[in-house]
């Protein structure tokens, strides 16, 4: 019975074809550098018998975020939001993001006037506190192309 279950799958692995391009051709253009473009988030590792730091060791976000920190560029921003005043409809408190959405959290204003809201801005909304009433906006800095493209070659 588990015999009878497992030669179709087994059959299809078996007849699989090989890749239409080869992994040193695919290596050899993943690695030309063009002049402008970001390079990726890897690091090129330690030399043999050294101890990476963090430079040499961090990949993805945690690599740009050191990058950022050796050039002076700020990549998260982690100041608070402005609590002075409660934003309105016609002057919403203006909050940075580099995605369409961003999780914040209002504690009104004067700040810690109430407790804790967490909201969502997308882009294109404007929330407001159910508390206090202030309206909050996306100030969008990145690239929705982009986004758009690295949304719909998503692996969910």
């Amino acid at each position: 019975m588990l015999r009878a279950a497992i030669r179709p799958a087994f059959s299809a692995a078996r007849a699989s074809k090989s890749a239409a391009r080869t992994f040193s051709v695919s290596a050899l253009r993943a690695s030309e550098h063009k002049e402008g473009v970001v390079p990726e988030l890897f690091p090129p590792g330690a030399p043999v018998g050294t101890v990476a730091t963090d430079d040499i060791h961090a990949t993805g976000i945690e690599r740009l975020q050191v990058l950022g920190e050796m050039t002076g560029t700020k990549v998260f921003d982690y100041d608070p939001l402005d609590s002075s005043r409660i934003g309105t409809m016609k002057d919403p408190i203006k909050v940075l993001s580099w995605d369409d959405n961003r999780i914040i959290g209002c504690t009104g204003s004067p700040a810690e006037s109430h407790e804790l809201h967490w909201m969502t801005l997308k882009l294109n909304e404007r929330p407001r506190c159910p508390e206090c009433g202030s309206v909050y906006e996306l100030d969008f800095k990145g690239d929705l192309e982009l986004l758009n493209h690295q949304k719909a070659h998503a692996h969910h």
